[in-house]
């Protein structure tokens, strides 16, 4: 069974910096794509960033710049960096996980995790 499990929410202020990060378990041996998605109340999850195990990122235009995703495909693990925090993107953040390999079985998915809460305001 592959879980995800994401950490790193909390509170910034205006101009500050968060790192979160989501950790994939289940004896996985590799995972095509890695997103972040953010929630707000009364709205849909909408795609932040992806991460391909073979090829380009990509962003969401209100956070290219400000935010990078990265992985440790040794750890199985994705990671949001995120600066120069604006209020606007607070929200809750999910991590997703699609096409994942574990010890000789493919899953699709998309797998999701339970979301950090991240709060920017002064």
């Amino acid at each position: 069974q592959v879980q995800l499990a994401e950490s790193g929410g909390g509170v910034a202020q205006p101009g500050g910096s968060l790192r979160l990060a989501c950790v994939a378990s289940g004896s996985i041996t590799s995972i095509n794509v890695m997103c972040w998605y953010g929630q707000t109340p009364g709205k849909e999850r909408e795609l932040v960033a992806v991460e391909t195990r073979v090829g380009p990122t990509n962003y969401a235009d209100a956070v290219k710049g400000r935010f990078t995703i990265s992985r440790d495909n040794a750890k199985n693990t994705v990671y949001l960096q995120m600066n120069s925090l604006k209020p606007e993107d607070t929200a809750v953040y999910y991590c997703q996980a699609v096409g994942v390999s574990t010890a000789g079985v493919f899953y699709h998915g998309p797998y999701w995790g339970k979301g950090t809460l991240v709060t920017v305001a002064s």
